[in-house]
């Protein structure tokens, strides 16, 4: 059975959270690259934000992440 998680990852750590608690939530900061893993075809997964989107905003290659959080 393929359990809903997420590999968190601050440039240095590295950290998988199961998402197996519908009554809880995850806030993840700004600066923190995530990989969403084996969601089922009936998860649900809800992004709050304080600003609109952007497309600009985000990084889509880890390795540009990993000179931003040097660099940064």
């Amino acid at each position: 059975m393929d359990l809903s998680h997420l590999i968190l990852d601050d440039g240095i750590n590295q950290r998988e959270v199961f998402l197996n608690h519908p009554n809880k939530a995850l806030h993840i900061v700004p600066g923190i690259w995530r990989e969403m893993k084996d969601f089922s075809s009936g998860s649900i997964c809800l992004v709050l934000a304080s600003i609109n989107y952007s497309e600009k905003d985000y990084m889509r290659d880890y390795d540009t992440f990993l000179n931003y959080r040097k660099n940064g």
